[in-house]
């Protein structure tokens, strides 16, 4: 039974190219090796036979906001439902860190949405804007669309 657990240190490695593999098709954010490894706390991974083929990030933006990051699955695993497997795990992580909001920002809204999320304007998140969307190269012609689920 495939399950999502938290990443090792020694999956960093796998994390990184997986998130670049979307990143190279312009679907992600490119990440350094350095940032995964900063980060590595914040990720879930889905395995299969010692292998990493689908990651998630749930990083703290704010004492009750956090965002849903570098969401990923290998193109051969798609439909096997680890995206949505990913999403639930970060969302009851925020559950129990007692979160107000979640939110991403993705080309994918359709997904998000099957899931229970709405779309909002990411001027709505000044958090994120203001200490990470502005140093992006594609800041401030993002064609990302905000996604947020309310815990309460």
């Amino acid at each position: 039974m495939t399950q999502v657990t938290r990443a090792t240190l020694n999956e960093g490695e796998q994390i990184f190219e997986l998130i670049n593999i979307w990143a190279g098709r312009g679907q992600l954010l490119p990440r350094t090796l350095g940032e995964v490894y900063e980060n590595i706390r914040d990720f879930y991974v889905v395995r299969e036979e010692n292998k990493v083929v689908g990651c998630a990030a749930l990083h703290i933006t704010w004492n009750d906001l956090a965002e849903l990051k570098s969401i990923a699955v290998l193109d051969e695993k798609h439909s096997n439902g680890y995206g949505k497997m990913l999403v639930k795990e970060c969302v009851e992580e925020g559950k129990i860190l007692n979160l107000s909001k979640i939110f991403a920002l993705t080309y994918q809204p359709q997904f998000f949405e099957k899931l229970g999320w709405k779309q909002a304007d990411v001027m709505t998140l000044p958090q994120k804007v203001w200490n990470e969307c502005y140093r992006c190269p594609k800041f401030p012609a993002c064609e990302e669309i905000a996604v947020t689920l309310d815990l309460n």
